[in-house]
């Protein structure tokens, strides 16, 4: 993730003043890689640098809340990779103590164009009140019992593996698009692979979750990290009582427009999009945008953000508090097999 941020730095018009790692030799080895102009010996060079202005925090989960914190201390805006903490307590402390800083999460799948499409038809009333919202967020690099990672490690991830860092997104982008909240949730979690190597694995392969929004919407979505050949196959949909809309994230330049007498796609094309969606249309129609596209137009917005006014639909550590509320929602019904409230 280091080398997406430092390229969407450069493309925002920013300078990668300097790279910090867990030694000064690994900070060597990625210098060239990242494009940065000097190594850190360690984090507290980093803050002790008047050069640097935002810090983004690309480590392990367990350290992305002390880095971060230390970060605003010193005065410094910051960009966390998400979960922004492993637990709502931490996370509300960071919210509280980003007070006159700019401090954005990375849930930047609310910037393909198409999908800030599908927002403004919602808001604009287009599909009409909305029934039913499902979909799911797919991935199968921890299929085989062989495939491990710290993320594995609830002291290095977190209590919640594979909703913590890809149910987060799903649920993020659910509200972001429909401007309703997830007030209750029945979830169901599963190990699929309880041994990794020599690794006894305590955190979830599989969450299955049921839910109601606040607005008495039902819905439900499916996460795994185990389901073999998709990649990163994001998928909601939003039923509505004239129409539906359906954004797939591995197919991100079309967006699904459902009806009852006719079904088509929408293509990204800025000069058909609404002015919302238009605004984060970089190349024209049949120039295809992608991930990193994303990426480089939400640090451009943090950027603006912190020169003069945050721009619409810009993720903050408030988003990263709320994904952390889900989590533990989540976590909290699975362990217990029973309805849960969402802490407002």
């Amino acid at each position: 993730m280091g080398r997406v941020h430092a390229r969407a730095v450069r493309v925002a018009g920013g300078r990668v003043v300097g790279v910090a790692s867990s030694t000064p030799e690994r900070a060597r080895r990625a210098q060239a890689e990242l494009g940065a102009e000097q190594v850190f010996a360690d984090v507290d060079a980093v803050l002790a640098d008047p050069e640097v202005d935002v810090v983004h925090v690309c480590t392990p989960n367990h350290l992305h809340a002390p880095i971060a914190s230390a970060a605003l201390a010193a005065g410094k805006h910051v960009v966390c990779e998400k979960p922004l903490a492993t637990d709502a307590g931490t996370t509300a402390d960071l919210v509280a103590a980003a007070e006159g800083r700019i401090a954005t999460v990375p849930f930047v799948y609310r910037f393909h164009p198409v999908v800030r499409e599908a927002r403004a038809r919602v808001r604009d009333g287009a599909i009409g009140a909305i029934h039913l919202v499902h979909g799911s967020y797919l991935q199968d690099w921890l299929l085989h019992p062989g495939d491990d990672n710290w993320r594995v490690d609830p002291a290095l991830g977190g209590p919640s593996r594979a909703f913590g860092d890809i149910g987060s997104h799903w649920c993020d982008l659910l509200e972001f698009v429909t401007g309703d909240r997830i007030a209750r949730v029945s979830a169901m979690a599963s190990t699929v692979n309880p041994q990794r190597g020599q690794r006894s694995v305590a955190t979830e392969d599989v969450v299955t979750v049921q839910f109601v929004t606040g607005a008495g919407v039902l819905g439900t979505c499916v996460i795994s990290q185990v389901s073999a050949g998709r990649k990163n196959r994001l998928y909601l949909e939003v039923s509505g009582a004239d129409g539906s809309l359906g954004f797939d994230q591995e197919d991100p330049e079309r967006l699904w427009l459902g009806g009852r007498e006719a079904s088509g796609h929408l293509v990204r094309d800025p000069d058909t999009l609404h002015p919302d969606a238009a605004r984060y249309a970089r190349l024209p129609a049949g120039h295809a945008q992608g991930y990193q596209d994303c990426f480089d137009a939400f640090v451009a917005d943090t950027f603006e953000a912190i020169r003069s006014v945050a721009p619409d639909g810009l993720p903050t550590f408030a988003d990263g508090h709320r994904a952390a509320l889900l989590a533990e929602a989540v976590l909290a019904s699975a362990r217990d097999e029973r309805w849960v409230e969402v802490a407002p």
